[in-house]
């Protein structure tokens, strides 16, 4: 079995990942970004027989429409990636299962909920003695169930935040306190955070004001019974849609409002970040990884907004869970930068990082 990152690997970078066993070529996820038009090299990949995609995050599968530089291999995804995607390349995939078991060109392939977006999975390729690959992955979501990671001889885990350890809930009191203090705008992603921090935010009291965009998706996921969230999560979510008002461009600045995309770049979070960039009663907090040339990178530099993780990747503890949940061999950690891997390592030098390729 060989594995290799072709991209995902010492910092944040597209998840692309080529693993090779049992005579079959898998690509995992084929993404771009998080800056626009940064793309996995498939110049020299050659033909891939298989595409198998974690979750809808641009940065996962961004890179699709470049499937043709590969052989156009079939495309495979879970029911809930694909609703509510709008990737058209997405339209004809095929069916990974949520959690289960599928057979893909003569190899065991086995999922399970990952916890980090809708229809979200990690994946375990030719069983005990293959490769676990976790997508993004977090023991936090409020929402998002995370299924047990089986045993596996190499792990290819998300490891973004490194050596980070400050839990979920300081993040969560610190924009709380903020929404006290006046109108607050959240730039989030509807299929991810978004729908936690709505939750949570609406039970704990707060007015909280939804873009249709993450209005849609809650709407799907409480009338789902596929199981990407559970009963409980999904009578949560029809809670809130019932409380929550709907946002639109020229909304009123009042409560949280939480709207697409994450980064301001585009949808209605660009039209409110722009309307309130000047108006100093209304706060602006951004919660995640805001990509070099966005507009949520600039208001952040120009002090015009703040940032206040909303952790949706595991912490160093949870890293030291899964490796001795899953017990591998090797690890190869994506999408961590040099210095926050150099911490994670040193924290645990009993497991084994690997570079970028792992052949065993």
């Amino acid at each position: 079995m060989k594995i290799e990152a072709i991209s995902g690997y010492g910092g944040k970078t597209p998840a692309c990942f080529l693993v090779e066993i049992e005579g079959k070529r898998f690509l995992l996820d084929l993404g771009e970004g998080p800056e626009a038009g940064v793309f996995p090299d498939l110049a020299k990949l050659g033909r891939i027989d298989a595409v198998l995609i974690s979750h809808s995050h641009k940065d996962h599968i961004g890179a699709l429409p470049l499937l043709d530089q590969i052989g156009s291999p079939p495309v495979y995804t879970t029911a809930m990636v694909r609703e509510i995607s709008a990737h058209s390349m997405l339209d004809v995939t095929r069916d990974l299962p949520l959690q289960g078991a599928i057979d893909i060109l003569g190899v065991a392939v086995e999922t399970g909920r990952a916890s980090h977006a809708p229809g979200g999975i990690w994946m375990r390729i030719g069983g005990e003695g293959g490769v676990l690959y976790t997508g993004d992955w977090t023991r936090e979501s409020e929402l998002y169930g995370l299924d047990d990671f089986p045993r596996a001889a190499a792990a290819i885990c998300d490891v973004s935040y490194g050596d980070h350890e400050e839990p979920l809930s300081i993040g969560i009191d610190r924009i709380a306190k903020e929404a006290l203090s006046g109108p607050l705008l959240l730039p989030m992603p509807p299929a991810g955070r978004g729908l936690d921090s709505a939750v949570l935010l609406s039970e704990a009291g707060l007015r909280v004001g939804l873009c249709p965009a993450h209005r849609k998706i809650a709407e799907r996921l409480a009338a789902s019974g596929r199981g990407e969230v559970s009963a409980t999560a999904r009578q949560r979510l029809t809670g809130l849609l019932e409380k929550a008002a709907t946002l639109h461009g020229d909304s009123s600045a009042e409560g949280v409002m939480i709207a697409a995309a994450a980064d301001a770049g585009d949808g209605l979070a660009a039209k409110l970040a722009a309307r309130f960039a000047d108006n100093d009663a209304v706060r602006i907090i951004f919660t995640g990884h805001v990509a070099d040339g966005t507009p949520g990178k600039a208001l952040i530099e120009e002090g015009i907004a703040g940032f206040a993780r909303w952790n949706v990747h595991p912490r160093a503890s949870d890293i030291r869970w899964f490796a001795d949940l899953v017990q591998p061999r090797v690890i190869l950690p994506a999408f961590a930068g040099k210095p926050a891997m150099t911490r994670l390592a040193a924290l645990y030098p009993d497991l084994s990082f690997s570079g970028p390729t792992i052949d065993i």
